[in-house]
């Protein structure tokens, strides 16, 4: 989707970098907001009869009326234009002692969704998902894997810049509590690739995961308000990423021991 970007900034300089500016800072805050605006694209459908555990995954709040149809809802807009699920992250800081000592991003797959649906990835450290599924109501068939023990998810992860994509792994996880830690290799992220996973025996399951190459980043709140403390002062380019409306990068000034007010807007289409 072809998006246009917009970006708002104010500085708020705190009182006690007036009141002592010799004073050393521990650094700033990044807090604003990240909205939506423009017709958001209707979810994605998939009949819930298409796929395995059928009974177990219509368990899923997301769902048609009739609780016929999994709803994959990529893009969701509040009340107010909050851009739910988008990521903002400060890019040019390059951590090395930080991204050594990053243990691992941990993703679960919990009633046929992976959860968080999105989030962040270190390069070359590792990523773990852990399978929270079973059925206790399906004894399943005589022969055969009975799904009470664990509802068969199969984690398939691909490194995606526009519409290359490439496997980083593949991993079926059968029984609850099974569980997979891979240290990821992603050879385009240098280019700006991101991450995406998704349920090789559900389609509907997919997650979105932005590389990071430092601790200045977060996942808004559901109102697409964010706040990214201790920055170092200076300037910055800050990203807010969405893996579906679009992104935008802006200069971010962030003043010693002061906070500076950083607001995003991504448009789509329009409506008529």
């Amino acid at each position: 989707m072809k998006t246009r970007q917009f970006f708002i900034l104010s500085l708020l300089v705190g009182t006690a970098l007036i009141a002592a500016p010799l004073v050393a800072q521990a650094g700033g805050t990044i807090t604003g907001k990240v909205t939506y605006t423009g017709k958001v694209p209707p979810p994605k459908e998939f009949l819930f009869s298409k796929f395995p555990n059928t009974k177990f995954c219509k368990k899923n709040p997301s769902k048609s009326a009739d609780g016929e149809t999994r709803l994959l809802k990529e893009v969701q807009v509040t009340k107010g234009g909050g851009l739910k699920y988008a990521v903002v992250s400060v890019r040019d800081i390059k951590d090395k002692k930080w991204m050594k000592g990053y243990k691992r991003t941990e993703v679960v797959a919990e009633l046929c969704e992976f959860l968080p649906y999105t989030g962040v990835l270190v390069n070359k450290r590792k990523f773990y998902v852990e399978n929270l599924d079973a059925d206790p109501d399906d004894p399943g068939p005589k022969g055969n894997f009975p799904s009470k023990l664990g509802v068969l998810h199969n984690p398939h992860s691909f490194d995606v810049l526009g519409a290359k994509s490439s496997t980083l792994f593949n991993i079926g996880l059968a029984k609850k509590g099974d569980s997979l830690e891979k240290k990821i290799k992603m050879r385009m992220a240098k280019r700006g690739s991101v991450m995406r996973l998704q349920c090789d025996q559900h389609e509907f399951m997919q997650g979105w995961y932005l590389p990071v190459e430092n601790p200045y980043y977060t996942v808004v709140k559901d109102d697409g308000t964010f706040e990214i403390k201790d920055v170092p002062a200076g300037k910055h380019k800050v990203l807010a990423w969405h893996p579906v409306a679009g992104k935008v990068e802006a200069d971010v000034d962030v003043p010693d021991g002061g906070s500076v007010k950083a607001n995003f807007v991504i448009q789509g289409k329009k409506g008529k």
